[in-house]
């Protein structure tokens, strides 16, 4: 038995009545900084299964993926569970006799947490048309948690709708990469805050993906590492943002329902009625933030601190954040390129048809013959090469009449980068958001980027 094994054998021997014997553990995550487990043990009742999240080894003791600690996150499980919000009871709080470092037992629950089975597996079809509903109403419970009573803001930060905006701008101005809508985004949302928003304990990541849906509706509400105190608003905003739609983005509540559905949800449980226009803000906020948040995941890439094959592919999904704030503020026609066909050129074979060779055979012999996390890896780097290849067709033609939109936006000649620096200095200043072709420029800047980086995205259609 290892000493990982050996430590968790004796911790369970105190903590679980009647233990007998560790039958498996495996490991199903393991992020930057945090790892889950799941826990298979024999006790005088039959066997158990418990799941256990810890910070890596190599972090700091207590230590989270969000911006709050593991025993933090674990307060959080308990005063939900205690409040009947669905979701696992916490078991035990690792303290540092025992030897596992930072993190917490829970109570294994069974259930569908991936976004895309949620929205079109067709044996949730029966209880879709009641998240919305039911999200509304967690969400209410959430948010009348007594977190003064608690002092829990000595442990989670505070931000109000202004910070909240600065911070998430600061982050992406720090990277010193032009993105002219991200810009663009963070002047309508500080011409736009809200007005006398409300405190509340905000979960900070509720969103499909984030929930456990089972045939009677939601099991749990998971990942509460990014909570926080602020405008409650803010999680029924998160939820209504076309990343976590899953493609279904006729329905505007995690790809499963309405917003109508979700605020009467949400005044059943808190007796609050949440305006369109206070949702609306909270939405656009959500992909803002998200299209910073891809860009500071692949940033981390570049610079070592997180080597991955996914994250620099997570950094190209910036795009489609922004084209979600496109739509949301300067909605509009737009042109995307003409299909062309990987073989288009004189040379054989073709720089694109080589990729798509590669992409091809990795998604389909290489992910056929590996298991589990491999398989995830083949695919990633099958969509890696599919966008260097679509890069190499489209990308010239784009860059060229991006210039030629930015020169006669701006009235001056240059190169690109410079124009695009140029832009975003200016909507850094003065510059009227209103300027006539500056919308245009923007919406058809970030489609063409979009239509390189993810074509089959929803916001495209």
């Amino acid at each position: 038995m290892d000493q990982f094994s050996a430590a968790l054998d004796r911790l369970l021997s105190r903590v679980i009545p009647e233990y007998q014997s560790l039958l498996s553990c495996e490991q199903l995550t393991a992020g930057a900084s945090q790892e889950t487990y799941k826990i298979c043990l024999a006790t005088g009742s039959g066997e158990l299964n418990l799941a256990l999240r810890r910070a890596q080894p190599a972090m700091a003791e207590d230590s989270s993926i969000g911006s709050i600690s593991l025993s933090t996150e674990a307060k959080l499980f308990q005063m939900a569970s205690n409040a009947g919000i669905p979701g696992p009871a916490v078991v035990h709080v690792l303290v540092p006799d025992d030897d596992l470092g930072s993190g917490f037992l829970m109570q294994w629950l069974d259930g569908e947490t991936l976004g895309h089975r949620i929205v079109h597996g067709e044996e949730f079809a029966a209880v879709r048309p009641g998240l919305a509903h039911a999200c509304g109403v967690i969400l209410g419970r959430i948010h009348q948690l007594d977190w003064q009573a608690v002092e829990l803001d000595v442990d989670i930060p505070c931000a109000d709708p202004a910070a909240v905006v600065e911070e998430t701008w600061s982050r992406y101005r720090d990277l010193n990469v032009p993105v002219p809508m991200i810009d663009y985004c963070w002047r309508w949302l500080r011409e736009n805050l809200p007005q006398q928003a409300r405190r509340a304990l905000v979960h900070g990541d509720f969103r499909n993906g984030n929930l456990m849906v089972g045939k009677q509706g939601i099991n749990a509400v998971l990942d509460w590492e990014l909570a926080h105190i602020g405008d409650p608003v803010r999680d029924l905003g998160w939820l209504c943002v076309n990343s976590w739609r899953f493609g279904a983005r006729e329905l505007p509540v995690g790809g499963f329902g309405s917003r109508e559905d979700l605020l009467a949800g949400y005044a059943e449980s808190s007796g609050v009625a949440v305006t369109d226009q206070e949702l609306a803000f909270w939405e656009v906020f959500g992909s803002f933030w998200w299209s910073m948040a891809t860009l500071q995941m692949a940033n981390a890439w570049r610079t070592g601190e997180t080597p991955s094959l996914e994250r620099p592919v997570i950094g190209r999904r910036s795009s489609e954040a922004q084209m979600d704030c496109v739509n949301l503020l300067i909605p509009g026609p737009f042109t995307i390129p003409q299909q062309q066909a990987v073989s288009d050129g004189t040379r054989l074979p073709m720089p694109a048809e080589l990729l798509t060779g590669v992409g091809e055979f990795l998604k389909g012999e290489v992910a056929a013959s590996v298991d589990g996390h491999n398989k995830f890896l083949a695919r990633v780097a099958a969509n890696s090469l599919g966008i260097a290849q679509r890069e190499l067709q489209y990308g010239a033609e784009l860059a060229h009449r991006e210039q030629q939109r930015l020169e006669n936006l701006l009235d001056q000649t240059a190169d690109l980068d410079t124009l695009r620096w140029e832009l975003v200095n200016r909507l850094r200043s003065d510059l009227p958001l209103d300027t006539p072709g500056l919308a245009q420029h923007l919406r058809q800047t970030v489609a063409g980027q979009l239509s390189i980086d993810q074509p089959r995205y929803s916001a495209l259609n």
